[in-house]
């Protein structure tokens, strides 16, 4: 009796995730999720601190995900702004196994590409 042997097959998860390595994708309800919003105050944190400036995070918009080293979060956040709300886009760049995580790039809304 033949005997075949399948070759190595990754569960879906994985091949869902090895699918979207370096590319950025929305996910579902991730704007509404706890860990999300950690990440948009800690952007917003750390605008302020760079920036010497007095942003007040309110809410995340829009979230997006982008695998590379880790994972770069592409947040879309509103803050108040000397008494005025305003869209900011952020990026941060979270690596858990190092305990890593770092503000790329923060900027008003409407100066973004």
């Amino acid at each position: 009796m033949l005997s075949v042997t399948a070759p190595f097959s990754a569960s879906p998860s994985s091949q869902i995730a090895m699918a979207t390595v370096g590319g950025i994708r929305e996910v579902e309800g991730i704007a509404n999720s706890a860990e999300t919003e950690q990440l948009a105050r800690f952007a917003v944190d750390e605008h302020n601190k760079k920036e010497n400036a007095l942003l007040e995070f309110v809410r995340v918009v829009k979230a997006k995900e982008q695998v590379v080293a880790g994972t770069l979060h592409h947040l879309t956040v509103e803050a108040v702004d000397a008494g005025k709300k305003k869209v900011y886009e952020a990026k941060v760049w979270v690596k858990p196994w190092l305990n890593f995580k770092e503000l790329q790039e923060f900027r008003h809304a409407a100066d973004s590409a």
